[in-house]
């Protein structure tokens, strides 16, 4: 190197040092408050550029960065019960104070199934929780029904051994009590909710939000023990293209893929598909029927949203489903379909939905809804075939209107339910009748603002039933909410619902038991009485305590409780000649710590019984099969920040339920005992949060119930069963229990501990 080349590299280097030391001490300092509606928010947590720099306030809200280079950044503000907020920020020459305002998180969680329209969480009368898909993720699950089994008071429960039937109970009440809506559309119901809730994919959930209580005044039948609303994603908040595959040791594979895209400058278009498959037969317990259903289940789902003037609402969805399941003997072939050599119980269903909003043109918030749905189940249990179509449509319009402090909804709707099988519910004098009911119905609301803390609600309902005249549904809430951090809530109302046995009651068609009804079912009504209680708790070191608490209290008058025991062969259906009570406590606990620990815990007790006249006058009083006193349920996480590393904890234990035996040779225990499902999870989280690899253990403890639990599951069909002159089971040296083959003494899945791993991905 020459000299005149030395001296420029010498130079150079000078200038660069005095340079990087002007930039240096050009670096200036950040400053601010983390403030909120309520005040300041002490040790709220601040990153600068995803945690290249970080800082917590102090306890009067204010964060100090010493020295922040010159430039553009990202600055985030995070704050237990409040919103994430994240903004860019450019640093000059000049040092820099910010004030951050975060907005409560439930302020803005919008509601809509307690009073039929749009609002805060926290303003809503009527209590209302809603599950995010950040729950359903800590234990991820093919279909709405296994996802609810951690949410408090709510339990998915298996009817059938067999092809593992299920429904969901609220509150001790069983499972057609439970109104499923998606986006507020009663669709899935009478033949549907037999089967049709396995069919729902968590992949297209938006939120779910839950109504415990009787909410008739405004759905109409079918809600006296609440509600679930599936609120499905809209096409604006979903990423462009998303993708989530998992598969478990039992060779469980489910994959989800969804996908949006433009159609002009109005119109978007969200399409969504669901896929799983379980064809590994198992059978751990011995009996020679496969443990869980097999199952091979389509659906596809599309949702379409034209953009209008001034924001008016104009959506329609559709969905498909195709699903081919069976359950039997382990070593049955689709060639024994229907034939008494082996035994399986084997359903084909076929399932289509459209549901469309519009609103209405005008300057007044008119809304207009329908709903369109086809059900098709061709089935056979053992050698019994069972073929049914139901056919249901739904329109309902209403009008928002608001006059001063009354917040008024006005609606009318009719609801179409067409219904056809091969048994003898559709059997008429003239051969084959299928069942045609027509509903229509009017409600009124009145939401009156008293003051800026207290709020009323009234409602009234009317309907016509075709078949059952005419029936009155009143409803009415108060609120008192001090501030945003406590809240009490007064809900009262009636509910009503008229049974369709052979689409609500799987018992009526599997095992060996006969079908009686005693006389013409009148409806079912209800009176309720709910008191809620929220307060929120925020601690000076950030962390948050959040408690919800209910009691409730249900009297039912004409309920239909299946009879097992009068008879252990036959289930006898009447209205009961008495009373039926169910009544509990329930509290909610969450908790989060700014250290990336956050939890929830519930705990539910339930007193639900029913009182009946015998044969001599008096009145009985006996608990329903299959509910339990106790109930409890849990979800705890903790993230590992600097790894992106989330382990998720999550269970339930169940108390006590009384079971139906077969009488009092049956060696089956009458009450379960004591049990718990729970499961852990690990799950890693890029950077960017573009995709995730995620993993664990279902079942921990490996609990499973009685490997007996099938009764005489070596003679399905009764071939080697004796009779005596009035059709009863007697004892003999092959049947010492004089038991018939039983499949419904089932109260918690038989699928044991199994691994999972999943990949979910996600391009905006």
């Amino acid at each position: 190197m020459n000299g005149r080349n030395l001296f420029l590299s010498l130079a150079l280097l000078h200038f660069l040092s005095i340079f990087d030391a002007r930039v240096i001490g050009q670096n200036v300092l950040l400053s601010g408050s983390i403030v909120s509606e309520d005040g300041p928010l002490p040790f709220a947590t601040v990153l600068i550029n995803q945690g290249e720099l970080s800082a917590i306030s102090n306890e009067e809200g204010f964060f100090v960065f010493p020295s922040i280079s010159r430039g553009r950044h990202v600055i985030e503000v995070s704050y237990v019960g409040y919103e994430k907020t994240s903004r860019s920020l450019y640093v000059g020459d000049h040092d820099v104070n910010l004030t951050i305002a975060l907005r409560s998180s439930e302020l803005n969680e919008v509601v809509v199934t307690g009073t039929l329209k749009e609002m805060d969480r926290l303003d809503s009368p009527v209590p209302v929780e809603v599950y995010n898909p950040s729950f359903f993720k800590r234990n991820p699950t093919p279909s709405i029904y296994e996802a609810m089994q951690n949410v408090n008071g709510v339990r998915p429960q298996l009817n059938c051994n067999v092809c593992n039937t299920g429904d969901i109970h609220i509150n001790g009440l069983e499972g057609p009590y439970t109104m499923i809506l998606i986006d507020g559309m009663p669709i899935v119901s009478g033949l549907a909710s037999v089967y049709g809730l396995s069919g729902i994919p968590t992949s297209m959930i938006e939120r779910v939000e839950v109504v415990k209580g009787p909410a008739s005044s405004l759905y109409g039948s079918e809600a006296l023990g609440g509600l679930i609303n599936v609120i499905t994603k809209k096409t604006s908040s979903s990423p462009v293209i998303s993708l989530d595959l998992m598969t478990t040791t039992w060779q469980e594979y489910n994959a989800d893929a969804a996908f949006k895209f433009n159609l002009g400058k109005k119109v978007s278009v969200l399409s969504g598909l669901n896929y799983f498959n379980y064809s590994n037969p198992i059978d751990n317990n011995g009996d020679n029927f496969t443990d869980i259903t097999l199952q091979n289940r389509i659906s596809a789902f599309q949702k379409w949203n034209i953009d209008r003037k001034k924001n008016r609402l104009f959506s329609v969805a559709a969905r498909y489903l195709y699903e081919d399941r069976w359950g039997g003997e382990m070593d049955w072939t689709p060639e024994f379909r229907g034939g008494d050599s082996l035994y399986a119980e084997s359903i084909y269903t076929n399932r289509w939905e459209l549901v469309s909003t519009y609103q209405l043109p005008i300057q007044e918030k008119v809304l207009f809804m329908v709903s369109l749905n086809q059900h098709d189940q061709n089935s056979v249990y053992g050698n019994v075939p069972y073929y049914a179509r139901q056919n249901i449509g739904f329109v309902q319009s209403t009008w928002d209107k608001k006059l001063g402090r009354h917040d008024m909804l006005t609606g009318a709707a009719v609801r179409y339910t067409f219904y056809d099988d091969n048994t003898t519910a559709t059997e008429g004098i003239a051969g084959n009748e299928p069942s045609v009911t027509w509903l229509p119905g009017m409600f009124f609301q009145d939401e009156i603002g008293l003051n800026e803390h207290n709020k009323l609600l009234l409602g009234l309902r009317y309907d016509f039933n075709s078949n059952h005249g005419n029936i009155w549904t009143p409803r009415f809430a108060y609120k008192w909410s001090p501030n945003s951090k406590n809240v009490v809530r007064l809900n009262g109302g009636t509910g009503y619902r008229v049974v369709n046995l052979f689409t609500e009651e799987h018992a009526a068609l599997t095992g060996a038991r006969e079908v009686i009804i005693a006389d013409a079912l009148d409806p079912e009504k209800s009176y309720n009485l709910n008191v809620n209680v929220v307060r929120k708790v925020y601690f000076k070191s950030g962390a948050m305590l959040g408690l919800d608490a209910s009691t409730w209290y249900t009297y039912f008058t004409n309920q239909i409780i299946p009879d097992y025991d009068s008879d252990p062969n036959q289930i006898i259906y009447d209205n009961l000649n008495g009373s039926s009570t169910t009544r509990g406590v329930s509290l909610n606990a969450e908790l989060d710590f700014m250290n990336g620990f956050r939890g929830t815990v519930g705990v539910t007790y339930m007193d639900v019984f029913f009182k009946k006249q015998n044969s001599s006058g008096g009145l009985v009083t006996k608990r329903p099969v299959l509910t339990e006193s106790w109930a409890g349920v849990w979800s705890m996480a903790y993230t590992i920040r600097p790894i992106r590393l989330t382990v998720d904890y999550t269970g339930n234990l169940y108390g006590p339920m009384r079971l139906p035996t077969l009488g009092p040779l049956d060696p089956r225990d009458s009450r379960s005992n004591w049990w718990s499902i729970q499961n852990i999870q690990l799950t890693y989280e890029s950077r960017g949060e573009q995709w995730e690899v995620y993993g664990g253990v279902k079942n921990l403890l490996n609990f499973t119930p009685p490997s007996n639990s099938i009764a005489r599951s070596h003679d399905p069909f009764d071939k080697s069963v004796t009779f005596d002159s009035s059709g009863q089971p007697i004892s003999t040296a092959e049947n010492p229990y004089a038991l018939t083959f039983d499949p419904s003494y089932v109260y918690a899945p038989n699928q044991g501990i199994r691994g999972f791993l999943g990949i979910r991905w996600k391009l905006w």
